[in-house]
């Protein structure tokens, strides 16, 4: 399968499983790899999350049955893990209080990400056929590209993340990939 046929739903799980590797990493490494791994795990979960809030989101709104209330309850579990990931990077890796906050993050991330394929994705197939997937996974690649690399607590859309972020033009060439993408 190449990069342009995958749908929106295996890239998502593609990604849920390197996020899950990652976590994996950051805890079984110490010093400089673990900074690394911690560094790239961040940046993985800020453009993830950045894509699906431009992207995956807005589509679950409009076509899910109770799509309103299902991306409400991803968004608080997004910022909950925004939170803590902020906090975290004030933190010396190392120290058993980075490793304790991290155990707790990852088991909200990873609940998180079962959630969103138990009552987000889970559902894209009945609503969608795969020329529609396949275009939503070239929109949330698109989004990727642009997306901050660092998360933001308190913004849970691109033009939130956008405005706190050091260059506001990103959402606006955020929305212009993503709009060419769907085309």
């Amino acid at each position: 399968m190449t990069a342009e046929r995958t749908d929106v739903v295996e890239l998502l799980k593609e990604q849920h499983a390197q996020i899950r590797h990652l976590f994996d990493e950051v805890a079984h490494t110490k010093g400089e790899e673990r900074k690394q791994n911690f560094h790239d795990l961040v940046r993985l979960l800020a453009v993830h999350e950045t894509a699906e809030e431009e992207v995956v989101h807005p589509f679950a709104r409009r076509h899910l049955d109770g799509g309103e209330q299902v991306v409400r309850d991803r968004i608080a579990e997004e910022e909950k893990a925004k939170q803590v990931l902020s906090a975290l990077d004030d933190i010396d890796p190392d120290s058993p209080e980075f490793l304790d906050r991290f155990a707790a993050l990852r088991q909200d991330v990873l609940a998180h990400a079962e959630n969103e394929e138990r009552h987000e994705f889970a559902q894209f197939d009945r609503v969608a056929d795969r020329g529609r997937l396949e275009t939503l996974a070239r929109a949330v690649r698109a989004a990727e590209a642009l997306a901050p690399t660092r998360p933001h607590p308190g913004t849970d859309t691109a033009l939130k993340n956008a405005v706190v972020g050091p260059v506001a033009a990103v959402i606006d060439r955020t929305r212009d990939v993503v709009r060419k993408a769907m085309d």
